[in-house]
């Protein structure tokens, strides 16, 4: 454990392979937010690392997962079933201790979500970068995974995310929060008008907001 941010590190046995939580408590938590990474990265990711400082002193515990997959030193994803199987395996350690729990993730980590989120009694869903199609290719919308989660969603997306701008997204009832510029990686152009810093905290400030939004 790690005192200076209350940091702690744990494994749990999936169907798909052994899985790793890192978690980042609140003192005093009211909501646990899940969040996993993408097919293309880990847990370090900007989004991901920015939600586990600033959350806990909201009353939300952060849990960054990694998927088996990633655990075991692979370089790519595998089928959206295995996903969804490891996702599954981890989900009683992130029901453990009690409190609502807020499945969430980026990329194909936010696909997961959404696809188990009623299955699993998700409290709802938090969707980074949400990959509405390949980049090029929209007409293979993923837009049915994300409508369907059943449960308050929340997605941030970046203003110029190959995997789908946010006006490509259609009606539903979700939120959806534009990272101004951001790639589908939140980082933004030296050009851009606001700088990395600044889309870093619209991000979490979103969350922020939303999170105490939930009953």
């Amino acid at each position: 454990m790690t005192k200076a941010t209350g940091e702690t590190t744990g494994t749990v046995e999936t169907e798909a392979g052994t899985a790793r939580i890192t978690w980042h408590r609140a003192r005093k938590a009211r909501l646990v937010l899940a969040v996993s990474h993408g097919a293309g990265g880990g847990i370090e990711a900007r989004d991901l690392k920015a939600l586990a400082e600033v959350l806990p002193a909201h009353g939300v515990t952060v849990a960054r997962v990694e998927q088996p997959w990633r655990v075991a030193g692979k370089k790519l994803a595998p089928a959206p079933k295995t996903l969804d199987a490891g996702w599954r395996g981890i989900w009683p350690a992130l029901a453990a201790p009690g409190l609502p729990v807020v499945a969430g993730g980026r990329s194909a980590g936010a696909r997961v979500a959404c696809r188990t989120a009623t299955e699993l009694g998700a409290h709802a869903v938090l969707a980074l970068s949400f990959p509405l199609h390949p980049p090029g290719k929209p007409e293979k919308s993923r837009a049915d995974e994300l409508l369907g989660s059943g449960v308050p969603t929340l997605v941030v997306q970046g203003g110029n995310d190959p995997f789908g701008k946010p006006e490509e997204f259609p009606e539903g009832g979700y939120e959806l929060v534009e990272i101004p510029y951001g790639d589908h990686g939140f980082a933004v152009p030296k050009r851009a008008e606001i700088s990395q810093d600044a889309a870093v905290a619209l991000i979490t400030d979103a969350v922020v907001r939303w999170a105490g939004s939930l009953g």
